[in-house]
């Protein structure tokens, strides 16, 4: 099948092929449980597989359904020598790829299969799984800082993950953490929209401190916020398109929106400004750029407050959120803007 689809994406490749290509040995690593369900995924993937081998490249298939699966196969790819992985799935797969090619020179590819592929939205990579192959054989290997996030597990242990998208902490957490992995798959995006109704309805906020220096300033900050998210893209694509302005995959600090408020109607005037692209920060809202941030519990506080990175949950407070320079290679197609 690999043979037969090579032969139909040669015909698509004709001024691909005249390019230098940035890769040369590649392993996609595909979640076939990302996003919705759909019975022409597998075929899908074949036909990027064919696009790839088609243009003279060796890449291999391995298919993973789980997060640790994905991240044993990231590490035998690098151990193979390959120069490039293609995570192939949602933002979760791309999540548990990262974190075994920081700090190494392999190069990191992306091709959405997942819900709401923010990092794939932001790079312009959208369309059939054989149309981002060819769109990623045309991209430029780009050296990105990653956000690092350092955290308490479920156990209470330490712990630190790198992140691409965003990380949070607080009401986004908490909406990450009740989302049904089965249900995700029957409604996708929908799913989304319904449990931030359930988390806005319901939700108490618990306000936590934050503690950073403003980029340009000398004089430390502690503010008390109910959300802190801290973005490393432009677009989140879907309804949350430009959520924080000035959000780069480039930039070597961190742009962070704290919500200093608890009432759920300016929660809900908010998302709506958002998604009609009028929404505006000042007092109980801010646009903060900074460095790093360290957030921890109110003294005396009980209320749990969840952590999250890239939509994956990871556990609760205390949290320092910082930039890691030059750490990841990123495949950017030429005319993306992220």
């Amino acid at each position: 099948m690999i043979e037969e689809n090579a032969r139909k994406a040669s015909s698509a490749l004709g001024r691909v092929t005249q390019v230098k290509l940035a890769m040369q040995r590649v392993a996609l690593i595909y979640n076939p449980v990302s996003g919705q369900v759909s019975s022409r995924r597998d075929s899908a993937v074949q036909g990027a597989l064919g696009v790839l081998c088609a243009a003279g490249i060796a890449a291999d298939l391995f298919e993973t359904n789980e997060p640790t699966g994905a991240a044993a196969h990231t590490q035998e790819a690098v151990r193979r020598g390959c120069d490039t992985v293609i995570a192939c799935g949602g933002d979760g797969t791309v999540h548990a790829v990262l974190q075994n090619l920081v700090g190494t020179q392999v190069a990191l590819g992306v091709i959405p299969l997942g819900t709401a592929n923010a990092l794939a939205s932001n790079l312009g990579l959208l369309g059939s799984p054989a149309k981002v192959a060819e769109m990623l054989l045309r991209a430029v290997p780009v050296r990105v800082p990653v956000g690092r996030i350092h955290f308490y597990d479920s156990a209470g242990n330490p712990a630190s993950r790198s992140f691409l998208v965003a990380a949070g902490v607080g009401a986004d957490a908490l909406l990450m953490s009740r989302m049904d992995a089965r249900l995700k798959r029957r409604l996708g995006y929908i799913l989304y929209l319904i449990e931030a109704f359930r988390v806005w309805a319901g939700g108490s906020f618990p306000l936590f401190d934050a503690a950073f220096t403003a980029y340009g300033s000398n004089t430390p900050r502690l503010i008390q916020t109910s959300q802190l998210l801290a973005v490393r893209v432009r677009s989140f694509g879907g309804a949350l398109r430009e959520l924080a302005p000035g959000a780069t995959l480039h930039s070597p600090r961190l742009h962070m929106l704290a919500f200093r408020t608890q009432s759920r109607r300016r929660f809900m005037r908010f998302l709506l400004a958002v998604l009609f692209g009028r929404h505006t920060f000042n007092g109980d809202i801010e646009l903060l750029e900074a460095a790093s941030i360290q957030c921890q519990a109110l003294n005396g506080s009980t209320a749990r407050v969840f952590v999250e990175a890239d939509g994956e949950v990871l556990g609760s407070l205390p949290v320092r959120i910082e930039v890691v320079p030059d750490a990841l290679t990123l495949l950017i197609p030429p005319n993306a803007q992220p």
